[in-house]
């Protein structure tokens, strides 16, 4: 019992999550607080960065403020839907704008929350839309003998807990979200890192390393030239 809540303590859903808040004492919370769950955070100020950011970048949620310098929260997510890109995005809104939230879903916001929030919900919204957005009605990811739960941050290997460091845990959930897809070095670590994070050269093969050596070398398969993929049943 000791090992799996230990196991649960560390382990944290994989995500990049894009910030798009001017409120500097919110934003600077938002980002620590996720960023401790697990989460790798860019915290941008102003819409007009936001828009080109996600003309160039991949992310797995939004997090749009609507009053925002540059170019409002609503415009930014006009834009994205304009470019047919279906990434989640939940807005952050004042408590009173009963207007803008109405506004937001009808462009196509997948959620809203208004401020203040508190971080566990917020937290909990996003594992909720997350699991929709990847077509898992339950929360329980699995690929082989090997099964994630989001909710309860538990890996297991053929019913029995594995233990994982905090970047070995967001690498596998990269993995798992996409079995049998080929994972390039470049991808995974954009979905481990944020922007302002600096790493080694190698820090995929030993996290690759050791994941295999945790679970079994034959689950995590090398594409020569292209990159990882997990390997299903």
């Amino acid at each position: 019992m000791a090992d799996l809540e230990f196991a649960i303590t560390w382990l944290r859903r994989n995500m990049r999550i894009l910030l798009v808040e001017d409120d500097s004492m919110l934003g600077a919370t938002l980002q620590r607080g996720l960023a401790g769950s697990g989460y790798a955070v860019d915290w941008l100020r102003d819409g007009a960065l936001a828009d080109a950011a996600l003309q160039t970048q991949d992310f797995d949620i939004v997090l749009l403020d609507l009053s925002l310098p540059g170019r409002d929260g609503l415009s930014v997510l006009r834009q994205l839907r304009g470019r047919r890109q279906s990434v989640p995005v939940i807005i952050l809104t004042a408590r009173g704008d009963i207007s803008d939230r109405v506004s937001g879903l009808d462009l196509g916001a997948d959620d809203y929350l208004p401020k203040p929030f508190a971080l566990e919900e917020l937290e909990a919204r996003i594992r909720a839309l997350t699991r929709r957005s990847s077509g898992h009605a339950s929360p329980i990811m699995s690929s082989g003998p090997i099964k994630v739960d989001p909710a309860t941050r538990e890996v297991t290997l053929d019913g029995r807990a594995v233990i994982l460091s905090s970047r070995e845990y967001q690498l596998l959930a990269a993995l798992i979200r996409r079995p049998g897809a080929i994972l390039s070095k470049t991808q995974l670590i954009e979905q481990m890192y944020d922007w302002n994070t600096e790493i080694d050269s190698n820090v995929v093969e030993v996290h690759i390393h050791n994941l295999r050596q945790k679970l079994s070398p034959e689950l995590i398969r090398t594409v020569r030239g292209m990159g990882y993929l997990l390997v299903g049943e």
